[in-house]
């Protein structure tokens, strides 16, 4: 498949006419039902995979015990203040039926539903209307001043209208049938997460899309954060606790999930789980909330039959020069991998202090983002036209439905629709490697880090990570023929389509270094790639060269340096 080089550089009219027929809205309205809705639902799922009262007081035991030592171990100050009485309470609970001969399963059965009902309050959206188009207006304001104010280098450029978000953030790939779709079917976004500005990012590009609202599954972490969780709540996100690793927390997650597609909710989740700590783009899915676009399909077609509406899965890849949070998260790569042969110090942000102070030095710095829309697909991984109609790889149309089919019947059956998801998780990192487009940032990190690496053959990663700095510097001449070379491999996947590449990767090798070494990095105070004085390349900071060296890994191209 060869990505189409469309760029859109204007605002889309709605394709639903108000919020009225928004399906986010009306969610919204009915908010207290729907949460019962989930409530009762997930109370189901566990119930069947707790078929005694010995099995269910042993999942209600192990929750208890792995949410005591959440409290304990990585408190948040989003959490709720009666955190502690709450599980306390479930602990006395339990003690009761503990000391009972005869175990009662119908307290079992109440302490199961309370904490069910407490975790859907927690996860569940509010969208709210008008603070999202206060919210969506703020947003677009601010951004647009901030551009003017950093690229007309004049009196009054803070007011200008001569720039707008559109300048600064382009967006390819399949626009138009990401659009035909939306009309046709219920669409679940699927982007790839390097950074907490995602969920901003990817929400201003659905309004401009003339997208509906969708549901978002925002990190819980993000409401720790003061300005991001006033946008998430305004855009109607609901939330994903992931130090929640508990049976009875996830399956009321996938329950919410499930029913807000079923009624018809656009969604939207980063399949990865969580951002990419060491810069590469995602390959292994969590199939947890993915899996519930395939529980939902199914149950549509049991309800609905041949009119069942389809859902689609639209991969996107959001495109970095660098990533804000790049010192902590390869920090934390590193920590998990090395363990005691790496040294953590303290890098970390979390403030909306920092955040705004971010956001106005990209803007300043005049870095651009991509976003990449990749080709739709149905919940099985199959290619779909613009009319939404599914075909296998050798282009014959088939029916998802059929998938569900046992002896004449759509049936149920976990196992099956696991291997379905896994089937879909496997098209999904498919197009993100055909999708990730290559910024000049990239290719120069990758060349650099590898030459050096190659130069040290017989160390590993960390104790390359631990060279002197006189081992670190690369003659200039050497570094652009092998920046060429790289190039030109990189020329011959685009043209083959298993790739993708920005606009200025078109230029010439000297101007694409110089675009490099302008971006890359460009907030972190130890840069990642530098000219010496001498005119040969060198490292600040080979740990931050090595996350973003990762964007390139995975296409083979180091047996060309």
């Amino acid at each position: 498949m060869k990505l189409k080089r469309y760029r859109s550089k204007r605002k889309y009219e709605p394709i639903l006419p108000g919020p009225r027929e928004w399906p986010v809205v009306q969610l919204s309205r009915n908010r207290k039902k729907f949460i019962k809705e989930v409530i009762d639902e997930a109370y189901e799922r566990i119930k069947s995979n707790t078929r005694n009262k010995t099995a269910l007081i042993e999942e209600l035991e192990t929750t208890l015990y792995k949410e005591k030592t959440r409290i304990r171990q990585t408190p948040w100050k989003v959490d709720p203040d009666d955190e502690y009485e709450f599980w306390a309470k479930v602990k006395h609970d339990l003690l009761e039926i503990s000391q009972q001969k005869t175990k009662d399963e119908k307290k079992a059965n109440e302490i199961l539903y309370k904490i069910i009902e407490r975790y859907a309050e927690e996860i569940a959206g509010n969208f709210n209307t008008s603070h999202y188009r206060f919210a969506r207006g703020l947003a677009t304001f601010g951004f647009n001043r901030l551009l003017n104010a950093a690229r007309v280098k004049k009196l009054g450029g803070f007011w200008s209208n001569q720039l707008t978000m559109n300048d600064k953030i382009q967006i390819n790939g399949e626009v138009e049938k990401l659009r035909e779709l939306a009309k046709k079917g219920t669409v679940v976004i699927v982007p790839t997460h390097s950074s907490n500005l995602d969920s901003i990012l990817i929400g201003w590009v659905i309004y401009t899309l003339g997208l509906p609202p969708v549901i978002y599954g925002a990190g819980l972490n993000l409401f720790n954060i003061s300005i991001i969780a006033y946008f998430m709540n305004s855009l109607g996100a609901y939330k994903v606790d992931r130090r929640k690793k508990n049976m009875i927390y996830l399956e009321t997650l996938k329950s919410y999930s499930a029913l807000a597609l079923k009624k018809g909710c656009q969604s939207l989740f980063f399949p990865g789980g969580t951002r990419s700590r060491d810069g590469r783009v995602e390959k292994d899915l969590k199939l947890g909330l993915l899996g519930t676009a395939i529980e939902a399909q199914r149950s549509n077609y049991q309800e609905h039959g041949d009119k069942a509406e389809k859902i689609f899965i639209v991969p996107v890849s959001l495109n970095y020069h660098f990533v804000l949070e790049a010192p902590s998260l390869i920090r934390q790569y590193l920590e998990k991998r090395g363990q005691e042969r790496y040294y953590v110090e303290n890098d970390e942000f979390s403030s909306s202090y920092k955040i705004i102070t971010f956001l106005f030095k990209f803007f300043t710095k005049g870095s651009d983002i991509s976003v990449s829309i990749g080709e739709p697909m149905d919940i099985l991984g199959n290619k779909v036209n613009w009319e939404g109609e599914s075909f296998d790889s050798t282009g014959k149309a088939i029916s998802p439905k059929e998938y569900f089919i046992f002896q004449d019947q759509i049936t149920v059956n976990k196992q099956r629709e696991s291997e379905y998801t896994r089937m879909l998780a496997d098209k999904i990192v498919e197009q993100y490697s055909i999708i990730a487009r290559v910024f000049s940032s990239h290719l120069i990190a990758f060349t650099a880090f590898e030459m050096i690496k190659k130069r040290n053959k017989k160390l590993d990663l960390f104790s390359l990570l631990r060279l002197p700095d006189e081992d670190l510097v690369i003659n200039f001449n050497e570094f652009r023929n092998t920046c060429l070379r790289i190039k030109n491999k990189i020329d011959d996947r685009v043209s083959e389509g298993r790739m993708s590449q920005a606009e200025h990767m078109n230029e010439d090798i000297d101007n694409i270094i110089q675009h490099g070494l302008l971006n890359l990095g460009m907030y972190h105070s130890k840069r990642p790639l530098i000219k010496t004085k001498e005119g040969d390349i060198t490292t600040m900071d080979i740990n931050l060269l090595y996350f973003y060296r990762n964007r390139l890994d995975g296409y083979g191209l180091e047996k060309y340096i």
